[in-house]
């Protein structure tokens, strides 16, 4: 079962990755699923205290008030995907995650910006960024 929602996460971020690099948005629909999806899981596995994946959909809603406060500087989308992680990751894993993430992301602003390609208003999609992070964390035995 866990190798299975594995290959299905992997595959769920995958589509969202491309949404967001086309659309720059992601379908609600999708994201609606993949809570459905996350809270089945839970439900089903038992493994993780509750209060380890309630923590971790508690950190997306930090990031829908970091959304909100900066105009969207990071996407709702985004926020609830995070939310979504947490809830199937935990905190702990989904930390680890999103550091690895954000380092990823820091990677790729830096080789725009020795481009200098980058701009006040330069934006690109996060997701990516975080299934790159989910495979890398993965990868590592986590």
């Amino acid at each position: 079962m866990v190798l299975v929602s594995k290959v299905i996460c992997t595959c769920y971020l995958g589509v969202l990755a491309i949404a967001d690099i086309r659309k720059k948005s992601l379908p609600v629909w999708l994201l609606g699923t993949g809570v459905m999806l996350a809270l089945t899981y839970q439900l089903i596995e038992k493994k993780m205290p509750i209060v380890l994946w309630l923590s971790g959909a508690a950190v997306g809603i930090v990031f829908l008030i970091v959304s909100k406060t900066t105009g969207e500087a990071l996407g709702y989308g985004d926020g609830v995907l995070i939310g979504i992680l947490g809830i199937y990751l935990g905190i702990w894993e989904l930390m680890c995650l999103l550091m690895t993430a954000f380092f990823l992301t820091a990677l790729y602003a830096a080789v725009i910006l020795m481009r200098c390609k980058f701009r006040r208003k330069t934006s690109f999609p996060f997701v990516p960024f975080l299934g790159t992070a989910y495979m890398i964390v993965m990868a590592a035995g986590r």
